[in-house]
């Protein structure tokens, strides 16, 4: 198991305005966390500051805080079902910081204390002054009143901008080389190691996600994750990226990994195959093990889930689709859009890339009955189907793009709004509007992670019977070649 920690822009702003003094020395505070579990890593989300009250804390160069305060924070923090952080800047240093002798004897001293308050490890987070760089640990028990340090792999901030702190024992800059020159020669040495370590998650390996995984592993992304429990037919050919006759009856997952690991410039890649829906729990635990998700499917039960890993997980979704009005004369209408569901943005409800009242129909098995879809109207967003691989690109393009800015904020600029272009009349827009007040996903579901009651997962019949119609497929094609 692998620890990460995160928060959203607001909750970074706040305590980094109180660790970060204006006479230089160094300041503490504690928080509030919950957690998010995946399958392989459990993250800790920072969803409140617990600020200090005259006479709680010293300043005398270091700091000190008085155990008031850590009783206070550790109430506060069990009567929200909370795990409890503590918090403290380095004002001259700058990247991921180590840890000094009192740095550790003060979260070790009391990391026995806030496990047994609140039933979860303590936190440790350290913020460099010179580059707002956090480093973060967890407080492991290995013995009887005996605790040891995991150190998290990253930390990652998630406002207008994505901003990731790396621990570079854990995950150190990647080698690059000549295949790396025109895109370094774009943004940069600094840039592309940012670029390149974060853990990507590719959801739906269609046309549109298939040509995002390709972009992503020649840009040099080291670790991508995919997912989609679809078999690879015919008709797809037409428009899956590295697709070939031959490939006809595998996973799409499966095909998309081989050619991957072949086209990735990066010196030691590591492409996950996952033949999984996002809405079983076991895709739902291996998204949040990402630090960034792509959502290239169309149905609205992956993209409500897809919606609350957003926001109550804090992982951004980068998330597009097309709208193709083709009729007797040909084709008269299409456009295709591309934005990002995160803190501050506006979610994938409210964009109206799905039908909430669709969710519950697409649970049932109605959406995959052929009598329920004949019933619905010719025009109904589920009857359409249309969709040609010069679309599936450009969404695809617009989606690396949003990324791209999500993380490298040139110029400063880092959120723009959604886009939308107009194929036939030429047209590109910006959505820069807000998610509705009453929007639960913004407001009730942020930074919830695994407190959030609210069963999202479940039964997947369609992708178990793919699954199930390959491993009879592999075993009959064994058995006549045997």
């Amino acid at each position: 198991m692998t620890y990460s920690v995160a928060m959203t822009g607001t909750v970074d702003d706040q305590i980094r305005s109180h660790l970060l003094r204006a006479d230089g020395d160094e300041d503490l505070c504690f928080a509030l966390w919950r957690p998010s579990s995946g399958a392989s890593r459990n993250t800790g989300l920072i969803v409140e500051a617990v600020l200090p009250l005259d006479g709680e804390r010293h300043i005398h160069g270091n700091a000190s805080f008085e155990s008031r305060y850590f009783l206070r924070a550790t109430a506060l923090a069990s009567q929200q079902t909370c795990g409890l952080a503590l918090l403290h800047s380095h004002p001259d240093a700058d990247g991921w910081q180590g840890m000094s002798e009192d740095d550790t004897n003060a979260e070790r001293d009391h990391a026995a204390q806030a496990k047994v308050l609140t039933g979860l490890p303590l936190v440790g987070l350290t913020l460099s002054g010179e580059d707002s760089k956090w480093s973060a640990r967890f407080w492991i028990r290995t013995a009887a009143r005996e605790y040891r340090a995991d150190r998290c792999e990253n930390v990652r901030v998630v406002g207008s901008q994505l901003r990731i702190s790396y621990n570079p024992e854990i995950l150190p800059p990647p080698q690059q080389d000549k295949r790396h020159a025109r895109t370094v020669s774009a943004w940069g040495d600094r840039a592309q190691a940012q670029l390149s370590r974060a853990r990507v998650g590719v959801i739906g390996l269609g046309s549109v996600g298939s040509a995002v995984a390709e972009c992503l592993a020649r840009i040099g992304i080291v670790h991508i994750k995919l997912m989609d429990f679809d078999t690879l037919k015919e008709h797809n050919l037409d428009r899956c990226v590295s697709a070939t006759r031959e490939d006809v009856g595998q996973a799409k997952v499966a095909v998309a990994k081989r050619y991957l690991e072949k086209s990735s410039t990066a010196s030691k890649p590591v492409i996950q195959a996952s033949e999984l829906s996002i809405v079983e729990d076991a895709g739902f635990r291996l998204a949040l093990d990402t630090d960034v998700l792509f959502c290239c499917v169309d149905r609205p039960w992956p993209r409500a889930v897809l919606n609350l890993i957003a926001y109550a997980h804090l992982i951004p979704v980068i998330d597009g689709g097309i709208a193709i009005q083709a009729g007797r004369k040909g084709l008269y209408g299409a456009h295709w859009k591309a934005h990002i569901a995160a803190p501050g943005r506006k979610c994938l409800e409210c964009h109206r890339q799905y039908d909430p009242g669709l969710v519950q129909a697409e649970r049932n098995g109605y959406l995959d009955d052929p009598r329920y879809i004949e019933d619905l109207p010719q025009e109904h967003e589920i009857r359409r189907n249309e969709n040609v691989f010069p679309f599936s690109m450009n969404v695809a393009s617009l989606e690396i793009l949003q990324f791209l800015r999500m993380v490298l904020a040139p110029l400063g600029i880092s959120d723009v709004g959604g886009d939308d272009y107009q194929f036939v009349l030429g047209q590109h827009q910006r959505d820069e509007s807000s998610c509705r007040d009453e929007c639960l996903y913004s407001r009730d579901f942020l930074a919830r992670g695994d407190t959030l009651r609210v069963t999202v997962t479940g039964t997947h019949a369609v992708a178990e019977a793919a699954r199930h119609e390959r491993a009879m497929d592999q075993r009959f094609n064994q058995s006549t070649a045997g």
